[in-house]
């Protein structure tokens, strides 16, 4: 909207400015500004809505003044009607029965003869989201997308967009998509760029492909490319990057139109034509094979050289620009690292650089390393390691160590760059060396190991957990290559029990090798190292590897010798570690908040669901401001698991399951979809009973031929996860699974591991079973400080007929995890509530819920099923309609939640306020409450 300031007020007139009307305002303010809106002098009237306005903007309730600031709309005063139309926007969700008296004056103000005011009254009843405001905006709307006036048709197009996300049936049914679609052959690029946009966001609302490039439309696309605003180009190019061309001739002609966007001043344009133009790319790699290989792989070879001008101008932009830029170019080396291939020396990093950009710079540095730089790159290193910055100068040892991991040629030149380093007896230079060069002789075993004198050297300088830990694997990997093996662990164990968990277990793991090796002089040592991990030691990691440890020493050495001293596999270079997928998914979102994320919109971007019976649409009455902050939430947020080759760089992984036995276990609960107890049950089943949410968790070409959907819930006190089976391809029939779950934020383990499916699912057959499972302290993982928890449950099953291991992970909805003693009585409720900071308070608006979840008291028993209890409701002091209703609800770990939902009569949405202090815990279980009233 354009500045709603003026230069005509008195005020003015003096020299000062509208910042004068957010000074603190004396008492009975209000009352004066009744009278001043209601002033026969425009300009009175016009400073007074300024003052309500900016009472608004700094959060006070200016709501009593609705009717009076109405009253001034009836005006022909241009600046006078935006401020209205602007407070309106911001109360007519409170005040919606009062907003319908302003709808004739939009209507007129949509036949006014002035554009700008036919423009500011469409645009404003858009923005106006009352359901019984669409319904007169139809009209005006179906006028101004026919507009003379193409400003009127460029806002006509967005306020379509803003249409469907509150009645979607509504655009579809007057045809207005269609309309868009027209407006697309426009003869003004503006209002080309602004159709583009507002398919755009329907197509990504209604998950339809809505935009239909044609022949015809793409070629007014391009042509639009030309003449449109910078943004208009944006929109455009990032429409154009969805488009598939029908084979590499076409792509290679749209790329010939987008390449001159190259050289556009805006980043936002130049990243979105290099977007564009990856992506074709791929297509006319592919189309090679058609019989114009060599012509096609000529013209890659021309668009490779011209896109490296562009990226690498963008490094001189400020460092906000080129922390994006950054961001992105590291996707693109790991998809085309020859692009940029010669040019490594701009991402030398300046002595000014922020931070930020210099850790980005030496990730793609590492990336673009290779032996013909390697060289100077190691020179460029080592001197950033001279530098102030502890952060930048540990990351730069790093940046050495995995360039000795991915150039085995230029492995001994890291190495002797590292010795120098370790000479200068920097303390932190020295602990990051030792970390890196555990990974050096982990990728390169028996040809480095001379080093480790000069190690032992500065044993006295490691104080950092991870620098010792790795300096204990060291010594005990190489014990019989040290003379003096067993004092060098003996001196750690002087303070095991103040060390680190990491340290303790890598002093376990070493000093069990130095026993293996050398039994004679360690056995005192082993003993005392055993009885430290099992019985002065509580934590259960350390106790059971001790337990193991013990077991196999006292039983059989040699199968001691067989694990502990097995081969252990070499490390991998890491550099490219994105999965090719995801790295896909990633290239098409350049230049979006994924790119910078690293991460697919659908795991941090949670869209509100459509209306029952709409195509999709979003129906949402949250304001703006509240609009926006929903929009992104975080990762664990997402529904459904990720499959098991989801590319998750930081999980844990899976224990192997090769020699799992079942035998001993007893058979998990299996679901043949209903038995005896099921129809002499007592007639109907429970109306709000716990229903899981099931997903795709694992496809048949990742499990040998069975298809897996997995949900959670929780039936009569019992935490019970729900598979769903189908042998796709198996030739053999599935009758016996063995399941085990990896360490997760909720501890969950099964009760049994054995699944038996009776009878046996053949092929083109399915199934259904359900493990029951619980809580188990050992199997808790620790939810990094400041972090959210994530939902995702890791599992592995195997096949018993096929021998088969096949991995996958699920999201555990926390209400399954609600206990049924959590409901408190109102006077703890209340003193919890104020005993919790007010910072820990999380907020969220859900909507297009169906009726039940409208209707408290059918709330209060769907809540009642699933373990969340009502504790008190009350009306909203002056707001007619609404009420707000509490309730609480514990974990059966202990996590107590309360939540404070606010209704209001004829909405259907719900606003919820959840207070914690299991922070980490706080998103999921507003989730869980919000999927709770979506079902």
């Amino acid at each position: 909207m354009p500045p709603i300031g003026g230069g005509g007020s008195k005020g003015d007139a003096g020299g000062g400015s509208d910042s004068r009307f957010f000074t603190t305002q004396k008492k009975g303010e209000m009352h004066e500004l009744r009278l001043e809106l209601h002033s026969t002098d425009r300009t009175t009237k016009v400073d007074a809505v300024k003052k309500v306005i900016a009472s608004m903007t700094v959060g006070k309730d200016v709501s009593m003044l609705f009717t009076d600031v109405l009253n001034c709309v009836q005006t022909g005063n241009i600046e006078l009607k935006k401020l209205v139309y602007l407070y309106l926007i911001n109360y007519a969700k409170s005040q919606p029965e009062l907003t319908l008296l302003a709808v004739n004056t939009f209507v007129k103000d949509a036949n006014d003869p002035n554009p700008l005011i036919r423009a500011l009254a469409v645009r404003t009843m858009g923005c106006i989201r009352v359901d019984r405001i669409t319904e007169y905006l139809c009209e005006p709307l179906s006028r101004a997308l026919r507009d003379e006036d193409p400003y009127v048709r460029k806002t006509a197009a967005v306020c379509v967009a803003k249409l469907y996300d509150i009645a979607p049936g509504l655009v579809q049914e007057r045809g207005f998509l269609e309309t868009l679609h027209d407006l697309i052959s426009d003869s003004n690029p503006s209002v080309v760029a602004n159709s583009v946009a507002a398919l755009s966001e329907i197509a990504e609302t209604s998950g339809q492909d809505v935009m239909k490039i044609s022949a015809a439309v793409l070629q007014k696309l391009l042509a639009a490319l030309n003449e449109c605003t910078e943004w208009g180009q944006v929109f455009i190019l990032d429409s154009l990057a969805k488009y598939t061309p029908a084979d590499g001739r076409e792509a290679e002609g749209i790329i010939e139109r987008v390449t001159p966007r190259l050289q556009h001043a805006n980043s936002a344009v130049v990243m979105s034509a290099v977007k564009v133009i990856l992506s074709y790319m791929e297509i006319m790699a592919a189309g090679g094979a058609g019989g114009s290989g060599g012509s096609n792989a000529d013209s890659i070879r021309n668009l490779t050289r011209k896109l490296a001008p562009p990226l690498v101008t963008l490094l001189n932009s400020e460092p906000e620009i080129q922390y994006v830029a950054l961001r992105n170019i590291n996707l693109i080396v790991q998809k085309r690292p020859n692009i940029l291939e010669n040019e490594i020396k701009v991402f030398f990093c300046k002595y000014n650089d922020p931070i930020y950009v210099k850790m980005e710079k030496l990730e793609i540095i590492i990336k673009l390393v290779s032996e013909r730089n390697i060289d100077q790159v190691l020179l460029e290193l080592k001197e950033y390691a001279t530098e102030v910055d502890v952060d930048f100068v540990r990351k730069s040892v790093s940046a050495i160590g995995r360039c000795a991991v991915k150039l085995e040629r230029a492995a001994e030149r890291c190495i002797g760059v590292l010795l120098e380093l370790i000479q200068t007896k920097v303390n932190y230079v020295v602990q990051e060396s030792v970390i890196v060069i555990k990974d050096v002789f982990r990728r390169y075993p028996n040809r480095y190991e001379s080093i480790i004198a000069t190690l032992c050297d500065n044993l006295d300088t490691l104080d950092e957990p991870l620098a010792k830990a790795s300096m204990i694997w060291i010594i005990g990997e190489y014990a019989e290559r040290i003379d003096n093996a067993d004092e060098l662990l003996d001196t750690f164990l002087e303070t095991f029990e103040e060390e680190d968990p990491a340290v303790q277990l890598q002093l376990l793991t070493a000093t069990v090798k130095c026993f293996l090796k050398n039994p004679e002089d360690t056995q005192d040592m082993v003993q005392r190292v055993l009885d430290l991990a099992t019985e002065e030691s509580d934590n259960p990691d350390l106790r059971d590897r001790g337990f193991i440890y013990w077991r196999l020493l006292s039983t059989d050495p040699e199968a001691a010798k067989l694990v502990v001293l097995g081969d252990k596999p070499v490390i991998e270079d890491d550099t490219f570690r994105l999965e090719p997928n995801l790295l896909n998914v990633l290239i098409g979102q350049i230049a979006t908040l994924s790119s910078i994320y690293h991460k697919p919109p659908e795991s941090f971007v949670v869209r509100a669901r459509g209306h029952p019976g709409d195509a999709g649409g979003i129906g949402d009455v949250a304001d703006d401001g509240e609009e926006e902050e929903e929009e992104y939430e975080d990762e664990n947020d997402v529904q459904g698991g990720s499959g098991a080759g989801g590319g998750n760089a930081g999980a844990v992984d899976l224990l192997d399951m090769g020699g799992m036995g079942i035998a001993d276990n007893q058979p998990a609960e299996s679901g043949g979809g209903g038995g005896l107890e099921d129809v002499f049950s007592g007639g109907g089943a429970n109306e709000y009973e716990p229903q899981a949410r099931m997903a795709k968790v694992c496809t048949a070409d990742k499990s040998g031929g069975i298809d897996i959907n997995a949900g959670f819930r929780q039936v009569n006190g019992k935490i019970t996860m729900e598979l769903e089976f189908q042998n796709i391809s198996c030739a053999m029939p599935v009758n016996s699974l063995a399941i085990q779950l990896n360490k997760n934020s909720f501890g969950l383990s099964p009760a049994s591991q054995q699944i038996s499916l009776n009878p046996p699912i053949t092929q083109g057959g399915s199934g259904r079973s359900s493990v029951e499972l619980v809580n188990t302290p050992a199997m808790l993982a620790p939810v990094p400080a400041g972090q959210p928890a994530t939902p995702q449950v890791q599992i592995a099953i195997k096949n018993m007929s096929t021998g088969n291991v096949f991995y996958f992970a699920v999201n555990f909805n926390l209400e399954a995890l609600f206990a049924p003693d959590g409901a408190l009585d109102r006077t703890a409720f209340i003193e919890a509530w104020k005993g919790i900071d007010d910072r820990k308070e999380l907020y969220g608006t859900v909507s297009d819920l169906p009726s039940s979840s409208t209707d408290i008291e059918g709330v209060q028993r769907k809540f009642k099923a699933n373990n969340v209890f009502f504790i008190a409701r009350r009306p909203v002091p002056n707001s007619e309609g609404q009420e707000v209703v509490y309730f609480s609800m514990r974990t059966v770990t202990g996590m107590e939640f309360l939540a404070e939902l606010t209704f209001k009569q004829g909405v259907n949405a719900c606003k919820i306020c959840l207070k914690t202090e299991s922070s980490a815990y706080g998103v999921l279980a507003k989730v869980a409450l919000e999927n709770l009233l979506r079902n």
